[in-house]
């Protein structure tokens, strides 16, 4: 099996995402479902929510708030394993985050690394 990095992106306002606190209450059970096919087949490695709050490191300096492009950010990630990026790209389109007009899902094949 392959690994994927799936990165779940949202449009956000100044300082916060959009999505409201009852939003994210209300979709609570969704991600858990949504997620939980995927461990319950000993596919899923990791998963998590990231804060708004970050910074950005460039060799101009240190900037004190999240890469946002044309207001889009990342919101969390997922790492999971599958046999083809079919297979991980069909399980995505049930991705809770596509309820949202501008939600989408990222699949990024992560490639063996030996150090």
């Amino acid at each position: 099996m392959k690994e994927f990095m799936l990165l779940f992106r949202n449009v956000s306002g100044d300082g916060q995402y959009v999505s409201t606190p009852q939003d994210m209450q209300e979709d609570l059970p969704n991600w858990q479902a949504w997620i939980g096919g995927l461990a319950s087949r000993g596919q899923l490695i990791d998963t998590r929510p990231i804060e708004y709050a970050g910074r950005v490191v460039s060799n101009t300096g240190v900037r004190e708030s999240p890469y946002k492009t044309e207001n889009f950010l990342v919101a969390g990630y997922l790492i999971c394993q599958a046999t083809t990026l079919e297979e991980i790209t069909d399980y995505a389109g049930a991705c809770p985050i596509l309820k949202y007009p501008q939600g989408s899902v990222e699949i990024r094949s992560i490639m063996p690394f030996e150090i």
